[in-house]
């Protein structure tokens, strides 16, 4: 005797097309934004690009801010490294640059920019901002400073200091300044933070530009 295979229940298959719409919709809303602006930006527009519709997206999010707190949060947690690269000096700044290059994608730095006026106008939207985004690249970073400190790399600063300054210096440019700095920058805030913990006959500086060099050979 046989029986007939036993389909799926049919809330797993609702859950795997949910998480693949959500996808969808995240991705059309970085794609879209990059391309015609944070102001420009629209539900209907993002729904339509996603292959959507209005209804599904606000099901899930319930202003286009939401989503592109979402979307940009997802996109950090993949482009920005927290992997193991040898030293505390190597990984920080792996992590700057690739913090860095993130913003330097076309249309991406003035999407940044709208997201913290957002925050500063919406309390409700603004802690969203903090827990979603802010505190998770902490968070990121923490990753790095609690992996130097098992090594016996990290310097003697408060971790949280370190953040405040790694962070500090981001938002600073992008906002005070509204540029992405040159590399140099990078550098000297690398040298800055792990520079007492460097071995003797051994600059920061030296290693910073060590990795950068393995990566561009």
């Amino acid at each position: 005797m046989t029986t007939e295979p036993t389909a799926p229940p049919a809330a797993r298959r609702g859950r795997k097309r949910s998480e693949e719409g959500r996808l969808a919709i995240l991705t059309a809303a970085y794609e879209q934004v990059t391309e015609v602006g944070y102001h420009a930006l629209t539900i209907e527009g993002i729904a339509a690009r996603a292959g959507s519709s209005k209804r599904t997206v606000y099901r899930w999010w319930s202003h286009k801010a939401d989503v592109l707190l979402e979307a940009l949060s997802v996109k950090a947690d993949l482009r920005i490294s927290t992997s193991d690269h040898g030293s505390w000096a190597a990984d920080l700044s792996a992590f700057l640059a690739d913090s860095y290059a993130l913003a330097r994608v076309p249309g991406l730095a003035p999407v940044l920019r709208a997201l913290m006026a957002e925050a500063q106008i919406d309390p409700g939207f603004g802690q969203r901002f903090r827990d979603g985004f802010l505190t998770r690249r902490r968070a990121a970073l923490a990753t790095l400073t609690d992996r130097a400190a098992r090594r016996g790399d990290l310097p003697p600063t408060d971790p949280e200091l370190i953040a405040d300054m790694v962070f500090g210096t981001f938002w600073y440019w992008l906002l005070a300044r509204d540029e992405i700095p040159a590399d140099a920058l990078l550098d000297g805030l690398t040298d800055l933070l792990t520079g007492p913990a460097n071995p003797p006959g051994g600059g920061a500086h030296e290693s910073t530009r060590d990795t950068r060099d393995t990566k561009e050979h």
